[in-house]
């Protein structure tokens, strides 16, 4: 199992913070996955798509000793801190990197640490088909205290106190897991729960669809200028459609694959739960048209 590319037990969709004695809770991290394997000395760090990285983080070095086993695999999340809080295109960033003076650069601009929830093995002995309660106290005993491994906080119980914690802390939401939940890697399970706060953001309208009715949005990046991130449905009503049509009547139109592509002029707020790593946006919502903002403040923030 060692220094093979595992792939991490992943949580389902859960709608609404609750409280129930039977799991733990904690904060979700807007990071990277990662799977931490140490052998004595040597430590490699695996992403979620099985990619060895720990050469793009010289900060692991000083992670291995941080393990009290000679032998380890940890479950984390690898997180960039900006202004208090985890910054997920930082971290991207980080793992972009393949030039040595790139990555010294961004060792000090855009430092790395690694957030441990779980243990896979320890010592000879793994731990998959041991429950959840058991493998947070293993933890306790197997990490030492330090800023580039960081053993992530919990409760119990108390889900929605946590949910509103991690709103206030502008962090990503909670995740809900059984207690007695053992540890299955690659696969989605319903014992663990990932529950998000939305976010808003102001978008460029870039085209529709009929049949559902839905807009296609887009933002300006550094790179790229309205590049298209969602389409979206879910709260559009007819008089929305009429308000559109009404609004791009004499624009030029450009019809492809039963899509309507306009001149980004307009802007509409909407709210989403998730995003891909290529800034695609899911769970999106409309909320409103927005007619007084110029598209090009349309920007995602980095």
């Amino acid at each position: 199992m060692l220094f093979t590319s595992l792939k991490p037990m992943l949580p389902v969709w859960g709608e609404a913070p609750f409280d129930d004695g039977a799991f733990l809770f904690e904060p979700k991290w807007d990071g990277a996955r990662m799977l931490l394997h140490k052998r004595e000395g040597k430590l490699e760090a695996y992403t979620r798509s099985g990619m060895a990285v720990a050469a793009q983080f010289p900060e692991l070095r000083e992670a291995a000793g941080l393990i009290r086993a000679n032998s380890a695999i940890l479950d984390c999340e690898a997180i960039c801190m900006r202004d208090g809080r985890p910054v997920f295109d930082d971290i991207m960033y980080r793992l972009r990197l393949g030039r040595s003076d790139k990555i010294a650069q961004a060792q000090r601009t855009k430092p790395a640490a690694w957030v441990v929830f779980d243990v896979l093995m320890s010592g000879d002995a793994q731990h998959l088909n041991e429950p959840l309660a058991d493998r947070k106290r293993r933890l306790d005993e197997l990490l030492l205290p330090g800023p580039v491994l960081i053993k992530t906080m919990y409760v119990e119980n108390q889900g929605k106190p946590l949910f509103a914690l991690t709103e206030r802390q502008r962090m990503e939401g909670i995740v809900a897991k059984r207690k007695t939940s053992l540890y299955m890697p690659d696969t989605r399970s319903p014992d663990w729960l990932k529950i998000k706060h939305p976010q808003t953001i102001d978008t460029v309208i870039l085209g529709y669809r009929n049949d559902p009715f839905a807009l296609i949005v887009g933002l300006h990046f550094r790179t790229v200028k309205n590049k298209p991130v969602a389409t979206v449905e879910d709260g559009l009503l007819p008089e929305h459609r009429e308000r559109l049509l009404d609004e791009i009547a004499g624009q030029p139109i450009r019809q492809e694959d039963g899509r309507y592509w306009v001149e980004p002029k307009l802007c509409c707020r909407i709210e989403y739960k998730d995003r891909t790593d290529a800034h695609q946006l899911r769970f999106t919502r409309f909320i409103a048209f927005v007619l007084d903002k110029k598209t090009d403040d349309c920007v995602w923030a980095y």
